[in-house]
């Protein structure tokens, strides 16, 4: 699936578009980014605004915002202490999740479907501890892993690193990036590399894992069952047939978080304007249509606090 920026991102924010109305620049994190698309483009359909979206990373994002380079940064994390007190202020949009990813060719793919790896097990082939196939499922393959990284600003191997530690210390983006055989820029790279070698062991968001339109599995990855208990993968676990079954498995709390993982629009200060009526809609409108597009809708709680929080302001 080829998911690429609307534009790329210019000096100053809230300019004027050609159509006489308020253009809303965003930017960062690629999780997020088809989603945030979507809604851009049903919202100016009734509104006098356009948008300018590129990806580029969580940390882009907030970098830009910051910078007043952007109106509205996307992050698929959390922001940390030392960016709010920079003035950064974001409130949750939806839930999204990775998995791990491997080729459709692996030597091992059939076992590795039907008994899925733990987190511990994952941890081993992401730091090194396990290099070969064959010491991963009970058969007779002697083929070393390649284990694919980010090389981006990514939230999403922030949370990978958190998921892949489990109670200890997270593992860091730079961690993770020395260990790894090769990193790349962005999913979709990530995914390419996966599918075009059939050892490969990476991490992806389930919307570049599943086709976008069919919500199938059609493409050259495929994700790696989590054995969540560690006792071999039972009925409840195996979930990854399509991606309507994944994300009823996200939704329900069965699939943790981390990997699982809320992610935020932000602001430099208060959403103003244009940015401020664009996120209003998300949190409301918007939200029926996150489902039909690969992610999980904030719950009715959640959702309310994000409303208030968003009126509140910083």
């Amino acid at each position: 699936m080829g998911v690429a920026g609307a534009g790329a991102v210019a000096s100053l924010a809230g300019c004027m578009s050609s159509n006489g109305g308020e253009t809303v620049r965003i930017s960062g994190g690629v999780g997020p980014l088809p989603m945030v698309e979507v809604w851009a483009d049903m919202y100016e359909d009734d509104a006098d605004v356009s948008f300018d979206i590129s990806g580029g990373g969580t940390g882009v994002g907030v970098s830009d915002v910051l910078n007043d380079q952007v109106d509205i940064a996307m992050m698929g994390r959390e922001p940390e202490d030392e960016e709010i007190e920079q003035g950064l202020f974001a409130v949750p949009m939806l839930i999204d999740t990775v998995v791990a990813t491997v080729n459709v060719d692996n030597p091992v793919l059939e076992e590795l479907q039907e008994t899925g790896l733990s987190r511990e097990e994952m941890e081993a082939i992401f730091t090194k501890e396990i290099t070969n196939w064959g010491e991963v499922v009970d058969a007779d393959v002697d083929e070393e892993i390649t284990v694919y990284g980010r090389s981006d600003a990514s939230a999403a191997y922030k949370q990978w690193g958190d998921f892949l530690a489990g109670e200890g210390d997270a593992y860091t983006e730079t961690e993770l990036e020395n260990l790894s055989d090769g990193n790349h820029n962005g999913d979709q790279p990530v995914a390419e590399a996966v599918g075009s070698n059939e050892n490969a062991i990476s991490l992806n968001n389930i919307n570049y894992v599943y086709d976008l339109s069919s919500g199938e599995l059609e493409g050259n990855i495929r994700p790696v069952p989590l054995d969540i208990d560690g006792d071999g993968l039972s009925e409840d676990e195996d979930f990854y047939e399509t991606r309507a079954e994944f994300l009823e498995a996200v939704e329900a709390g069965i699939y943790p978080a981390p990997p699982a993982r809320e992610m935020f629009l932000a602001s430099n200060g208060d959403f103003e304007a244009d940015a401020q009526g664009f996120v209003e809609w998300v949190l409301t409108d918007g939200q029926q249509y996150v489902r039909d597009n690969g992610y999980v809708p904030l719950d009715g709680d959640r959702l309310e606090e994000a409303q208030d929080n968003l009126e509140e302001g910083p």
